[in-house]
């Protein structure tokens, strides 16, 4: 059923004050984990992880020269978009006779907001559901947050084996896990490093004094505090309220691999209806969150 004068009783009469709900919005929060946006043009984009040259060899005096002919695809990883839609329908009568249309406005009831808001939580699943595989991405065929990520020869990780809580202690050796541990698929070491600290809004107090004290937090010692000036360390923090867990936290690197892929921008249409005279109004959008390289973060997934 529409939205008629019955839903908006006190709109249609002069003498109200003030007419509310509609709040300031909370902040786009997708971009600053570090997502990057693709134009789609598939309805399923697909990403090939390739496995370069290994190690060179020591070669003997007279001896042969080795040769790696292991190079090839390993991994691919897909990301298929999914359409988002939503609308409202108003009926004519409503419009007329409302006297508060500034604050009431037919042709706006929030459709940005909840779009934008909808897109958030997507993007952030990516990171609360991250211990879990998707074979709809597929790639090396374990979670995005992983101990035994494959490459030729091994694994490696980008978790902890034992998940720690967040504090100036676990985030260094995080930091330094990245830098040791990252390789590419053929076992050699990567420039990877963090840039930014991600927690849910209940680690702001820890996340702040960790990352923002000139000296070692925590602690009496005049020493200065290396996470903000280790190489590969990170100068801040973004605290997210669609974090789903109060203790999980993670690091972006400067790893590409989240990425929003999207295939229709944000778009609305409006008309209306010649039968009942109502005004129709929606939006649509097609896009995914997805991630195609696990370099791009680290994670870890306390209890406490």
């Amino acid at each position: 059923m529409a939205v008629n004068t019955a839903q908006i009783k006190s709109l249609l009469e002069p003498g109200l004050w003030k007419v509310a709900g509609m709040y300031d919005a909370y902040p786009q929060m997708w971009s600053q984990y570090g997502m990057k946006v693709r134009k789609s043009t598939l309805a399923t984009e697909r990403k090939a992880q390739m496995r370069f040259l290994g190690l060179a060899q020591i070669k003997t005096e007279g001896g042969a020269t080795a040769f790696d002919n292991s190079a090839g695809q390993r991994f691919i990883f897909n990301a298929t978009t999914f359409e988002v839609g939503l609308g409202y329908a108003i009926t004519r009568k409503s419009i007329d006779d409302n006297q508060y249309t500034s604050d009431f406005n037919q042709n706006n009831l929030g459709l940005t907001r909840s779009f934008a808001q909808f897109k958030d939580i997507q993007a952030a699943n990516i990171f609360n559901n991250g211990t879990t595989y998707d074979a709809n991405v597929g790639g090396d065929g374990v979670a995005l947050f992983s101990t035994a990520h494959p490459f030729d020869g091994g694994t490696w990780s980008n978790r902890f084996s034992t998940d720690l809580d967040l504090n100036e202690s676990s985030l260094t050796q995080a930091l330094l896990n990245i830098q040791q541990n990252f390789v590419d698929e053929a076992g050699l070491k990567v420039n990877a490093f963090g840039e930014k600290l991600l927690v849910p809004i209940q680690l702001i107090p820890t996340a702040e004094r960790i990352t923002k004290s000139e000296l070692r937090p925590g602690t009496a010692n005049n020493d200065i505090n290396v996470i903000r000036t280790m190489p590969g360390g990170i100068t801040g923090y973004v605290a997210s309220r669609y974090f789903t867990s109060s203790t999980y936290w993670f690091i972006r690197t400067n790893m590409e691999g989240l990425d929003i892929w999207e295939r229709v921008k944000f778009e609305t249409s409006m008309w209306t209806d010649d039968v009942t005279d109502n005004l129709l109004v929606k939006a649509y959008e097609r896009y995914t969150p997805s991630y195609s390289d696990p370099r791009s973060v680290y994670g870890s997934f306390a209890s406490s």
